[in-house]
This record gives C-alpha cells, structure tokens and sequence, in this order.
C-alpha cells in the first residue's frame, strides 16, 4: 500500500512546474548544480513510474507476479538509496552532497528503468519474463 503513495508522490513531484527554469548548461552555483541534478532524477523518475505503471497493467490478471514486483521495487529503492548514501559518504556534509547523491539516484535509476523496459519487450514464450506480451 505504501509504494503505490510512494510512487504517486514522486509523480506529482516530477510533474511539478519548476519556479524558474534552469539553464543547467550554465549553471555555475552550487545551488543552481543542486537544483539541475534534482530535475534530472525528476525526468528519470517519472520514466520510471511509467514503466512500472505499464508493466502491473499488464499484471492486472497476475496477483503473485504484481505482489513480487511490488516488493522487488520496494527493495530496489531502499538498494538505491543505500547504495548512493554509500557512494557520497565522504560528500555528505558539503553543499556538493545533493548533487552527488540525485547523479548517483539518477544514473541507478536510468539502469532499472531500463530493466523494466527489457520487461515489457520479451520474446513471445520467454520462460525467463515474468511480464506477458501486450494484448
């Protein structure tokens, strides 16, 4: 119950119009860094959401396979944020940290979105997806 809070919450906060754009090709503040990586994992988020939304769609007949993927992404995000917490450990107390840690979320979740694009591309009969062909 909670993921699919989780998850509408990070949509409406993807969908959300900025106060001012960002040139980030331009950006030379801290600041204004910070503010481009967090619309970078924005865009990569909402992408997400999309691929995950299609792919319990096409689970909606399946209750044991959307309950899996439900606590296979629970455990991917809680994977994610460890990983990036680990990886700008020695960042944490700058005013770089937020960048850092939105790349590393950004670049993870570029990844599994792309896994679950694979999800909903398998070959007709592959034994090995868990996601059945479109209709």
């Amino acid at each position: 119950m909670r993921l699919p809070l989780m998850l509408a919450g990070m949509l409406l906060a993807a969908t959300a119009t900025p106060v001012a754009a960002q040139d980030c090709g331009k950006a030379t503040t801290q600041s204004a860094l910070n503010a481009c990586a967090a619309d970078g994992l924005r865009e990569v988020d909402v992408a997400l959401n999309d691929f995950y939304g299609r792919i319990m769609d096409r689970l909606r007949q399946n209750q044991p396979a959307r309950q899996a993927l439900q606590e296979s992404q629970r455990a991917w995000i809680r994977f994610r944020d460890a990983e990036c917490a680990f990886a700008t450990i020695n960042s944490q107390d700058g005013s770089i940290a937020p960048m850092l840690v939105a790349q590393c979320r950004q670049r993870l979740t570029s990844l599994r979105v792309s896994q679950l694009r694979d999800y909903l591309h398998c070959s007709e009969g592959d034994l090995s997806c868990p996601v059945p062909a479109e209709p």
